[in-house]
């Protein structure tokens, strides 16, 4: 497609549906579901539609995918739905992609919000001139532990209700995600995560202010659409745009990043970007704790590999470190699709 759509923003009569286009995490935590409905409720004041398959177990929705392609469809087409936010990531929603009728969501373009494994059909809705929301699920940003944090909301109600995001800034504190789902759900919203000071973002390669379309998402996903080749745009259309990359909560080494790049650049597309938003990186999980110096050292190991790599092939772009986008709380949810501008004078501006 040759134009980009934003989709309409959300209006006060419209709903936000839930949908499971991933994996069953609503099914095995259904208290977690409902604390982050209840927030959207109370702290948005908006209307929340459950769509079914946002309760299906894991099994069910790994072995349905043309299910989870329809409640796309459906919650897309309804008049009624003014926003589509995904519960959360997974790590096979590439499969539903097939099932996916791109002139249904052309002709009925809804602000799609989703993380990870979502990064999918962000990719999918970029290569039809569809801006979808990549960073934000229900059950990992909104229904966090303790309170719902004061940035998330603020850039999310800018994302839901106004035509741009407007001029982002860095967000005081931040948590990795540590917190598991054992806890009822009082005990949840009331958990204090271990939060950090954020030292702001960090500016890197050249110093000129650029805007571009944004592309890109979670670098996993990412790897996936460069091996199967079907969900990609034609290069050229890369050219000038600004990719945005950030990392799950797998914590993938410097090694596989130094892989990815390499291999991106060596097939001509890294150097396309004019420039690049690096997500501050997840440092720990609740499957993996680690230390202070351990989560220092790999956050300095992955800006310094991609660094190297983007000084390899692509030396004049402006880049930054440190957004606070991704797998880390609180987050802002990124439009795919649509323009920013970076300016090393400390500034991001997304349209």
């Amino acid at each position: 497609m040759s134009e980009f759509v934003t989709p309409p923003a959300l209006q006060s009569d419209e709903e936000i549906a839930i949908v499971a286009p991933s994996s069953g995490g609503a099914a095995e935590a259904p208290h977690i579901l409902e604390l982050g409905i209840g927030r959207l409720e109370s702290t948005l004041g908006v209307d929340i539609r459950v769509h079914p398959t946002a309760r299906q177990s894991n099994s069910y929705l790994r072995e349905h995918p043309r299910a989870r392609a329809a409640a796309i469809h459906e919650t897309f087409s309804d008049p009624d739905v003014g926003a589509v936010m995904a519960t959360i990531g997974g790590d096979d929603q590439l499969r539903v992609l097939k099932h996916l009728d791109p002139a249904v969501l052309r002709e009925n373009p809804t602000r799609f919000f989703g993380l990870s494994d979502n990064t999918n059909l962000s990719l999918y809705l970029w290569k039809h001139g569809i801006v979808s929301y990549n960073g934000i699920s229900l059950l990992s940003e909104v229904a966090t532990p303790g309170p719902f944090p004061e940035y998330t909301e603020r850039y999310l109600r800018r994302a839901l209700f106004e035509e741009s995001l407007g001029e982002l800034e860095p967000s005081e504190v931040w948590f990795d995600m540590t917190e598991g789902w054992n806890q009822s759900k009082a005990e949840f919203a009331a958990a204090e995560p271990d939060r950090h000071n954020n030292d702001g973002w960090r500016w890197a390669g050249s110093d000129e202010t650029v805007t571009g379309r944004l592309w890109g998402g979670c670098l996993a996903i990412v790897r996936w659409h460069l091996m199967t080749e079907r969900y990609l745009p034609d290069p050229e259309r890369l050219d000038g745009a600004v990719l945005a990359l950030e990392t799950a909560e797998t914590l993938p080494d410097a090694d596989r990043l130094r892989w990815f790049l390499t291999a991106m650049g060596e097939r001509g597309l890294l150097g396309r970007f004019d420039g690049v938003v690096v997500g501050r990186p997840a440092t720990e999980s609740w499957f993996e704790p680690r230390d202070a110096d351990e989560r220092e050292q790999y956050r300095r190991d992955q800006r310094e590999t991609i660094l190297s790599q983007l000084q390899r092939y692509n030396p004049e772009a402006t880049v930054v470190f440190d957004v606070d986008f991704g797998h880390t709380n609180p987050g802002v949810a990124l439009p795919i699709g649509a323009n920013v501008t970076l300016d090393p004078e400390e500034r991001i501006v997304v349209e």
